[in-house]
């Protein structure tokens, strides 16, 4: 489930809010053990992701760094030659 998590941080540009929820969701997926709650545990799924989310942007926000910012379309053909080198190609 928490490998849909990505990297976030240093990216121009920032992290755009859709993808802080779907790194919040993530989380909350993998610590719940499930990735549809009950009816009975849906608003408490909800407010968790939502207050990740939030947690999540402010840490984004206050991240310092020096290093340039990263290129995304850079680190994901990165991200798929580690694949490709560790799955073989199809």
């Amino acid at each position: 489930m928490c490998r849909n998590i990505k990297t976030l941080n240093n990216f121009a540009p920032p992290a755009s809010s859709d993808e802080i929820g779907a790194a919040a969701l993530q989380y909350v997926r993998k610590i719940a053990g499930t990735t549809k709650p009950s009816v009975a545990n849906q608003q408490a799924f909800d407010h968790a992701v939502q207050a990740i989310a939030v947690a999540t942007q402010e840490l984004l926000d206050s991240l310092v760094t020096t290093a340039p910012p990263k290129n995304r379309e850079v680190e994901a053909a990165k991200a798929k030659a580690r694949s490709a080198a560790r799955f073989g190609t199809a």
